[in-house]
C-alpha cells in the first residue's frame, strides 16, 4: 500500500469516527434542547398567567388599612346582595299561577245524567242483567264505587218527572262555577296576585269569571239545597243522591306550584347584575382607615380582576403559543442563520437568562403596583417603563452574537406584550429598546461602553414613549415627563444589571467575554509574567502574533479582541520545556541535536498539551482553551519527520506520518485559523535574510497555500476572499517590522577617539574608520568653526531624536 493510500485510508477513518461523534453529539444536543424548550415553556406559562396584584384579601369589615390601595384600571363590580335584593323583589313579583278546568263540571254533570238515565231504564226492564252486573256497570258510568245499601235508593227514585234532566238542570249553576278546596286561601292568594289559565290552551282566564270562584263546602251546600227541591224523595234517596253529586263534585280551580316556581326563575333570570363603576386609579381605601363592607366588596373585586386568567383553558393556550413561537424562530434560525449554531451551555444560558428576565419583569411589575398604591400621583402603569426589558438581549449580544441577540429581542417581546395585557405597544417598546442595546454592546471593550449604550437606550426609550404617548391619542400632560424620566431610567438600568450580570454569568457558563479578554490582555497578568521570565523568546514571538492576527481578524471581520489575546497565551505550554524551542535557546546549541527524531517531536506536540492544562489552571475561558488546542490543527513537523525518514533504514523501520503531527483538532473558528497563520508566518519570517516587500509577500502566500492544501482550514468558515485579505494584512504588518533605517555616522571626533584612542580596535579596523571620515570635512576647511559646529549640532541632535 503506497504513502498517499495509506493517508487517503486514515483520512477516511478519521472523517466517519468524526462523523459518528458529531451525530452523538447533535443527538445529544437536539435531545436537551427539546426538554429546555419544554421546561422553558411551562416556566414561562407559570409566570406570565397569573395577573394577581399585591391587593390583600385578609380584610374584614372594620379592620384597619395597613397602606393605601388605589384600582389598576376600570372595573364594573358586581353588587350581589342587590342583585339578590332585585332577584328577590322580581320573584315576589311573579303572580301565583292556577289553573282553570272548565270542563270538569260539565264531565260531572254528564255523568250525573247518563247515570239516572240508567236507573231509569233498569226500572222499567232489568233485559234479564243481574244486580251485581248492572251496579258495575252503574259504577263505569258514575265513577265512583257503588254499595248494595246505596243502590237500593237510587233504583227507586222517581223518575217519572224527567229527573236525569232536572238534576242537570239543578246543579249547572254549581258545576259551571270556578271551585276551590280553600275559598279563603284563593281569595287572599287574589289579593296578593294570581293568574288563572285555562288547563287546555294555557289561555288567560277572565277576572270577572274568577269573581263567581266558590269554595268546595259552598258548593256542596248549594247542591244539598237544589236537590232538597226535587219533590217525590225521601230522606234517604236525597242523602244518597247528595253523596253521589258529593263524588263528583271537585276543584277545578288549583294552584300550580311547579308552574309558579317556573315563572319566578325565569324573572330572577331577566334581572341584570346590579353594577358599580370603579375608576381607574380610585382610592379604594386609605391607609389608617376602617375598611367597609363595600370597600371589602371592591378589593376582592381588584383582586378577581387580577386573576381571571388562571384558568386551565388560558395556560394550555399560552402554552402552545410559547412551544411554537420558541420553536418555530430556532427551527428557523438553526437552518437560515449561518452565525446561529447554539451548543448546550448555549441553551442553558438562553432558558436562565428568558427565565430569569422575566421573573425580574413580574418582579417589577408587583412593585409598580404597590408602588401606584403608595404614591397616589400617577398611574401605576408610568413605573412600568423603567423596567429593564432590554437587559436579555444586552447580556445574549455581549456573551453570544448579534443573530441570536435579535432572535432573543423578537421572542421576549412578543411575551412581554402577552405578559401586559396582550399589549401591542408595550411589545413595541421592548422590542425596539432590545435592539438598541443589542447594538449599543456589539464591541463591548470597555466598561464605559455598557453606559454608553445604556445612554443611547435610554434616549430611545424616551423618543419611543412620546411616540406611543401620542399615538394613543392623549395630550401632553404631566404624567408624560414621569413616563420619560423612567424611560430613561430603564436604559440606564440596563446598562447597570449588564455589568452587574457579566461577571456572574462569566463564572457560571465559563464563557469569556470581551470584558473578560480585556482583563486577560493585561501584560501583567501572572501567567504572562512567568512566560516573560522563563521562555522570553515565546513571550516576543506571542505579541508579534498578536499584532498579525489582530490586524487580520479586523480585517475579515472576525473578533480581533479575541484574536489578539488568543495569540498571547497560544504558546503557554512552552514555559514547561522552553529551551527545547529555539526562540528560547539564547544561542546555546540545540538540545534536539542529541535526541532522536521521534522524542523531539513528541516535546513539540506536548506543549500544546501542556498549554491547554494551564489555560485550565488559570480559567482563561473556554474559548482561549480551544484556540490553544487548534492553533496546530492537525499539521506535520516535517523538520523532524524527514530528519527521521533520513536516519530511518527503508527495509527495516516504516516511519509513521502520523506520530510527526499535531494531535488537533483542527481550527474550528475564524480566529483559531488566523492564529495558526499567524503563527506560521511570524516564525517563517525569522528566516528571511533580506526581508524585501516581496520575498515578504512570496513567503507569505507560500505558507498560507501549503497550510490551506493540507486541509488544515477544512473546518473553519474562512472563504478564499478571507484568505487574501489576511495575506494582505500579513504583507502591511511585516513589511512595517522590516523597514529599513538611514545609516546615521558618527561625529568626527567620536570616531578618532575610537581609533586612536582604542587599542583594541584592529589596524584594519581603523583604517576603514579613518578612511570613512576622511570624506567628510575637517574643522580646519571651515572658515568659521564654531559657526560650523553651531549649524551641525542642532541636526545632530534631530537626527538622535533630541531636541
Amino acid at each position: 500500500m503506497t504513502k498517499e493510500e495509506k493517508t487517503k485510508n486514515q483520512q477516511g477513518r478519521t472523517a466517519i469516527f468524526s462523523g459518528g461523534v458529531q451525530s452523538l453529539r447533535n443527538r445529544r444536543k437536539n435531545q436537551l434542547g427539546g426538554w429546555l424548550l419544554i421546561t422553558v415553556a411551562v416556566l414561562l406559562t407559570l409566570v406570565i398567567v397569573p395577573k394577581g396584584g399585591l391587593i390583600p384579601d385578609y380584610y374584614a369589615p372594620g379592620d384597619i388599612a395597613s397602606r393605601d390601595i388605589k384600582s389598576p384600571r376600570d372595573l364594573l363590580v358586581e353588587d350581589a346582595q342587590l342583585t339578590q335584593a332585585k332577584r328577590v323583589e322580581a320573584a315576589s313579583a311573579v303572580p301565583l299561577v292556577y289553573e282553570l278546568e272548565s270542563s270538569a263540571g260539565l264531565e260531572a254533570i254528564k255523568r250525573i245524567r247518563s247515570g239516572l238515565e240508567l236507573l231509569r231504564q233498569r226500572q222499567n226492564s232489568d233485559n234479564g242483567q243481574s244486580q251485581e252486573d248492572f251496579l258495575l256497570q252503574l259504577e263505569a258510568v258514575f265513577g265512583v264505587p257503588l254499595t248494595s245499601e246505596e243502590y237500593r235508593p237510587l233504583i227507586k227514585l222517581p223518575f217519572s218527572q224527567d229527573l236525569a234532566v232536572l238534576m242537570g238542570d239543578l246543579l249547572q249553576p254549581i258545576f259551571g262555577r270556578p271551585i276551590v278546596a280553600n275559598l279563603q286561601t284563593f281569595q287572599a292568594d287574589r289579593n296578593q296576585g294570581l293568574v288563572a289559565l285555562e288547563r287546555n290552551g294555557g289561555k288567560e282566564i277572565n277576572p270577572g269569571v274568577l269573581d263567581q270562584t266558590i269554595g268546595l263546602n259552598d258548593a256542596l251546600t248549594q247542591a244539598k239545597r237544589e236537590l232538597s227541591l226535587i219533590p217525590g224523595m225521601s230522606d234517604l234517596q236525597q242523602q244518597t243522591l247528595l253523596k253521589l253529586v258529593q263524588q263528583q263534585l271537585r276543584p277545578n280551580l288549583a294552584f300550580k306550584q311547579q308552574e309558579t316556581e317556573r315563572q319566578r326563575v325565569a324573572a330572577e333570570d331577566q334581572v341584570a347584575p346590579v353594577l358599580f363603576q370603579i375608576k381607574k386609579g380610585e382610592m379604594v381605601v386609605r391607609e389608617g382607615e376602617r375598611v367597609t363592607a363595600d370597600q371589602i366588596l371592591k378589593l376582592r373585586a381588584i383582586r378577581k380582576s387580577g386573576s381571571d386568567n388562571r384558568s386551565l383553558q388560558t395556560a394550555a393556550g399560552l402554552l402552545i403559543c410559547i412551544l411554537l413561537l420558541i420553536y418555530v424562530a430556532f427551527n428557523f434560525a438553526q437552518k437560515n442563520v449561518s452565525k446561529f449554531h447554539p451548543d448546550s451551555r448555549d441553551l442553558l444560558f438562553l432558558t436562565a437568562v428568558f427565565l430569569a428576565l422575566f421573573v425580574l419583569i413580574k418582579v417589577s411589575i408587583f412593585i409598580s403596583a404597590g408602588m401606584g398604591n403608595t404614591f397616589s400621583y400617577f398611574d401605576s402603569s408610568v413605573y412600568f417603563y423603567a423596567i429593564p426589558f432590554a437587559l436579555g438581549a444586552m447580556l445574549v449580544r455581549i456573551v453570544l452574537n448579534s443573530e441570536t441577540a435579535f432572535l432573543f429581542a423578537v421572542c421576549c417581546s412578543i411575551l412581554v406584550g402577552i405578559l401586559f395585557g396582550n399589549s401591542l405597544l408595550m411589545a413595541l417598546y421592548a422590542l425596539a429598546g432590545s435592539l438598541v442595546g443589542a447594538h449599543g454592546v456589539r464591541q463591548c471593550q470597555a466598561r464605559s461602553t455598557l453606559y454608553r449604550a445604556g445612554f443611547w437606550l435610554g434616549l430611545t426609550n424616551m423618543a419611543l414613549i412620546l411616540g406611543i404617548h401620542f399615538l394613543t391619542g392623549r395630550v401632553f400632560e404631566l404624567e408624560l415627563l414621569w413616563k420619560l424620566g423612567f424611560g430613561f431610567f430603564g436604559g440606564l438600568a440596563s446598562a447597570v444589571f449588564v455589568n452587574g450580570t457579566v461577571p456572574l454569568v462569566e463564572s457560571f457558563f465559563k464563557y469569556t467575554t470581551d470584558i473578560k479578554l480585556l482583563e486577560l490582555a493585561n501584560m501583567n497578568s501572572p501567567i504572562l509574567r512567568q512566560l516573560m521570565i522563563e521562555a522570553p523568546g515565546t513571550y516576543h514571538h506571542s505579541i508579534l502574533v498578536g499584532n498579525l492576527a489582530e490586524s487580520a481578524a479586523e480585517s475579515i471581520n472576525a473578533n480581533p479582541l479575541l484574536a489578539r489575546v488568543s495569540a498571547y497565551y497560544h504558546d503557554i505550554g512552552k514555559i514547561k520545556k522552553p529551551l527545547y524551542f529555539i526562540e528560547n535557546s539564547g544561542g546555546q546549541r540545540n538540545k534536539h541535536d542529541k535526541l532522536a527524531p521521534s522524542m523531539s517531536a513528541l516535546i513539540l506536540t506536548s506543549h500544546v498539551k501542556d498549554g491547554v492544562e494551564l489555560a485550565r489552571e488559570h480559567k482563561l475561558g473556554a474559548e482561549l482553551i480551544d484556540i490553544i488546542q487548534q492553533h496546530h490543527g492537525t499539521t506535520l513537523i516535517k523538520f523532524f519527520y524527514d530528519r527521521a525518514k533520513n536516519q530511518a533504514d527503508p527495509g527495516v523501520q516504516q516511519i509513521d506520518e502520523r506520530d510527526y503531527r499535531y494531535h488537533g483538532p483542527k481550527p474550528q473558528t475564524r480566529e483559531a485559523a488566523v492564529i495558526m497563520l499567524a503563527d506560521a508566518i511570524e516564525a517563517a519570517s525569522r528566516t528571511l535574510t533580506d526581508p524585501t516587500p516581496a520575498r515578504i509577500q512570496g513567503m507569505v502566500q507560500k505558507l498560507i497555500n501549503n497550510i490551506f492544501i493540507d486541509g488544515q482550514l477544512n473546518e473553519c468558515d474562512l472563504t478564499l476572499k478571507d484568505l487574501n485579505l489576511i495575506a494582505k494584512s500579513f504583507n502591511r504588518v511585516l513589511s512595517g517590522s522590516f523597514h529599513h533605517r538611514v545609516d546615521y555616522p558618527e561625529p568626527v571626533h567620536i570616531v578618532r577617539e575610537k581609533t586612536e584612542g582604542d587599542e583594541r580596535i584592529p589596524v584594519n579596523e581603523r583604517a576603514k574608520l579613518k578612511s570613512a571620515n576622511s570624506d567628510r570635512k575637517s574643522p580646519e576647511e571651515t572658515q568659521d568653526p564654531e559657526a560650523a559646529d553651531s549649524e551641525s549640532s542642532p541636526e545632530d541632535l534631530k537626527r538622535l531624536g533630541m531636541s
